[in-house]
């Protein structure tokens, strides 16, 4: 089973001086995506967090091919491409809605550590049902 994109509408506040959307906006939606990636999955950030477990991003990297302007609506297609129990990599392409252009390609990094101690966390050992779900989406995915 593949998840379905994300979509996003292109909003107004995003834009620049240019009339384009601002190349800080796509972290956001990168967010966004993944977000409900994990929602989808069923590892919800707000159930994680309310089993004491963080997500912190560690790097993200970004490649602009095109543009996106106000009021366009565009797919993120996200993708686990690394997980180990403790460090979770993600794959994001926008995509324009309806041209299917390619609108940037990214990658985020994020590990799991306690919400209290900073400690990090192997998902494996301290909550299975969590590296369950994952191992679940990954496998589907395939």
């Amino acid at each position: 089973m593949k998840l379905p994109a994300y979509e996003h509408k292109a909003q107004y506040y995003e834009t620049d001086q240019m009339g384009i959307i601002h190349h800080s906006n796509y972290i956001r939606w990168f967010e966004e995506a993944r977000v409900s990636l994990m929602e989808q999955m069923g590892v919800g950030y707000d159930r994680m967090e309310a089993e004491g477990i963080m997500s912190p991003v560690l790097a993200v990297t970004c490649e602009y091919k095109s543009m996106t302007r106000f009021g366009e609506t565009v797919d993120i297609h996200t993708e686990i491409t690394k997980y180990d129990g403790i460090r979770l990599e993600l794959s994001y392409e926008i995509m324009d809605h309806t041209t299917c252009e390619l609108r940037c390609r990214a990658s985020s990094r994020h590990c799991f550590m306690e919400k209290d101690g900073g400690n990090l966390v192997s998902l494996k050992k301290s909550r299975p049902k969590f590296h369950t779900l994952f191992m679940k989406a990954i496998a589907e995915a395939e």
